[in-house]
């Protein structure tokens, strides 16, 4: 294993472009003084992150494989999608991307130089956690920050395809994007009921609620702290249930989540569970680590306990 390559997967354009400046820069400069075997491998377009992680851990090998993903939530989020067998991988990462939620609550460094030297100077893995959300059809899709619906989603869907997103994340004001997206979305959102089953006992009905998060980790939404409790080794998901609040209430609310007391608020509710089902009684958007495809009305949200292998 002393010799087992690297696989590097990088998405150039995290960090509003800068990604492919700091491979060029600092991290592969280091590999090469380093003597490191690696390979490099660049998206060029959507989808190609899942197709990399994909074609690399397909590879027969007598070990799991090395791979090292450079980039965001998002980024990390389209390479578990490729993997077919998580067991067959030891997943290192280094956070190039603008929000970086996945690392708030782990021993992995801002530091791009630093983190790249956490990777290639562990001795083990660490097991972690990682979610799955099943929609009504079926479909599934891997998380290992969270998953959510309702307002949270609804407002990564708009902030996804914002015009003002590139550019505030260049200038390091990211998070008003999320925030004013997160005040249109608010005024707009009408009220809708759902039932909730934790673990296969009786549904909790909930006559209206705005957004439900699952939460592996502590933070979503670029530092909003939702799941003060959550570990992502514990084989269970942290829930934020966020229900009938007026919209006045929810302004007063919204800004504590950075610091992780809404709980202080009548009609926001922490739940924990190994698996929760929940139906809406209207469809709403659904998103898993801030990636939005589809509105549902029936989830099915499960934690598979420790199932990945990371360098941390």
């Amino acid at each position: 294993m002393e010799n087992a390559v690297y696989h590097f997967i990088l998405n150039p354009v995290s960090r509003s472009g800068r990604g492919q400046k700091l491979w060029d820069t600092v991290i592969e400069p280091y590999l090469q003084a380093s003597q490191v075997p690696y390979e490099a491998h660049f998206s060029g377009k959507a989808g190609d992150i899942t197709r990399l992680a994909m074609e690399i851990s397909s590879i027969e090998s007598p070990a799991p494989h090395r791979i090292v993903v450079l980039g965001g939530d998002g980024t990390i989020d389209e390479a578990l999608q490729g993997i077919a067998d998580l067991s067959r991988v030891a997943l290192g990462y280094i956070p190039i991307g603008s929000g970086n939620d996945f690392t708030r609550d782990m021993p992995i460094s801002r530091n791009p130089l630093k983190a790249l030297r956490q990777i290639l100077d562990a001795e083990s893995t660490t097991a972690v956690d990682i979610g799955v959300t099943t929609y009504g059809d079926g479909a599934s899709h891997r998380f290992i920050v969270s998953s959510g619906i309702g307002f949270d989603a609804a407002v990564c869907e708009e902030t996804n395809r914002s015009d003002m997103k590139g550019f505030l994340n260049r200038i390091g004001l990211g998070k008003l994007t999320y925030l004013g997206i997160a005040l249109k979305q608010l005024f707009a959102s009408k009220a809708v009921s759902c039932q909730i089953r934790l673990d296969g006992g009786e549904p909790i009905s909930i006559r209206a609620i705005l957004f439900v998060a699952f939460m592996n980790h502590m933070y979503e939404g670029g530092g909003f702290k939702f799941a003060p409790g959550a570990d992502y080794r514990d084989g269970m998901l942290d829930l934020c249930v966020v229900g009938d609040l007026s919209k006045a209430l929810i302004l007063v609310a919204l800004p504590t989540a950075f610091i992780g007391k809404h709980y202080m608020f009548n009609g926001i509710t922490a739940y924990r569970a190994r698996k929760v089902e929940i139906r809406t009684s209207a469809p709403l958007w659904v998103h898993t680590d801030g990636e939005v495809a589809r509105r549902s009305d029936c989830l099915t949200v499960t934690c598979q306990h420790q199932a990945l292998q990371m360098y941390i």
